[in-house]
């Protein structure tokens, strides 16, 4: 029953009553004891009818609830759907001010997605190339879709890379454009070469592939695999509130990573050596493999006990504590012998040891610059960190 037809029942019952009511008031007037019961039996027969009514509308009430929240289900895993895709996902009003953005967005433009909403797109995009892109959307977005063009995209704090970019328009009801969904996709350097026959188990079998990034580049993390180090070294980090970066953990040879591994909402892999080899597995191939998923266990025991080193380092209060329980961890993780104490395998910068101490760059340097005046690290021709024998 909807509201229409409750009202049109309303009225008729009106009416039966106004004719009850000018029948009792009308000329000679009927003896009381024969107006009573019929008056008694109309106002019976006007209950009943409303009391049907009214449990019909519950009823309705009730189904209208049902429906609601089985939509908002829906919309919700929908929501989830939009943010857990492995595919960089925008929707931006018709002059390109992000409305919405995903997890893999985020990451891919190295900044949270809630200070990506309401920024111009173009602030993404490689500044020689910004004028060129904002003729190319104004010329493009005449269309239902947009032909997909290369652009090179600066994330926060990183270097360009060039990605695709795939647009659709969305219109309203009289088809004028509302907004534009956008995908990104980073064109890499990835390359494809054969794993080598291997004697461990747990390795891939030949028709596998190690997929190779080069140092600096973003790795993308899909929800329904896991990556697993071939060789090099991957750094994972997220961003905190204030926009800066924070180091999350340092993934070496045969140590696991992927999104499925974390509950941080902006999470981002980056190769750190010249050369990082990758093998992916589904999480359904794991499951399916008992002995993988034994193998992977120990080797996610592993990045747990590094996470809770990098959490005591963190409750460091003096920056410089901080710096040398990391160096230890460094030591530790990535160390290799050298004539004059353990050279770390990997170069990192300044800023690499800011992010992972949470400190600025220039305290950093100056704190590195101490530790190497005490004669307790050096570097090498290649900037290689040397942690001196005795001092560590």
């Amino acid at each position: 029953m909807n509201v229409d037809i409750f009202a049109r029942q309303m009225e008729a019952l009106n009416l039966r009553l106004n004719k009850l009511y000018q029948g009792a008031n009308a000329s000679p007037s009927p003896p009381i004891e024969h107006l009573l019961p019929v008056a008694f039996k109309e106002l019976g027969i006007v209950s009943e009818e409303l009391q049907v009514a009214v449990e019909e509308l519950c009823q309705q009430n009730q189904e209208l609830a049902v429906v609601q929240v089985q939509l908002q289900a829906e919309r919700q895993r929908y929501q989830d759907l939009f943010q857990l895709a492995p595919e960089a996902y925008l929707v931006t009003d018709i002059n390109g001010k992000i409305r919405e953005a995903n997890r893999a967005a985020a990451l891919l433009l190295n900044i949270s997605d809630e200070h990506l909403i309401g920024k111009p797109l173009v602030v993404f995009v490689a500044s020689e190339e910004r004028w060129q892109f904002r003729n190319e959307l104004n010329r493009k977005r005449a269309g239902d879709r947009i032909p997909d063009w290369k652009v090179h995209l600066q994330p926060r704090g990183g270097e360009p890379f060039e990605a695709m970019l795939t647009v659709s328009v969305v219109r309203d009801g009289e088809g004028r454009p509302t907004s534009l969904r956008w995908m990104l996709r980073q064109i890499g350097t990835r390359e494809l070469i054969p794993i080598p026959q291997q004697t461990n188990n747990d390795a891939k079998s030949l028709d596998s592939a190690i997929q190779v990034y080069a140092k600096g580049e973003i790795i993308p993390l899909n929800p329904q695999s896991i990556w697993q180090v071939h060789r090099g070294l991957v750094k994972l980090t997220t961003i905190c509130e204030t926009g800066e970066e924070v180091l999350v953990g340092l993934v070496g040879d045969k140590m696991l990573f992927g999104a499925s591994l974390t509950a941080l909402k902006t999470y981002q892999a980056t190769a750190m050596s010249k050369q990082v080899q990758l093998v992916e597995f589904s999480l359904a191939e794991i499951a399916s493999d008992p002995h993988l998923a034994q193998t992977f266990f120990e080797q996610i025991n592993r990045r747990l006990k590094q996470t809770e080193l990098l959490l005591a380092i963190f409750a460091k209060r003096r920056v410089q504590d901080r710096l040398q329980h990391l160096l230890l961890l460094l030591q530790q993780e990535i160390g290799e012998f050298h004539k004059e104490g353990t050279r770390l395998k990997v170069r990192l910068t300044h800023e690499d040891f800011a992010n992972a101490c949470s400190t600025t760059r220039v305290t950093m340097t100056r704190l590195l610059l101490r530790l190497q005046q005490d004669g307790k690290i050096a570097f090498d021709s290649d900037r290689h960190l040397i942690l001196k024998y005795g001092c560590f």
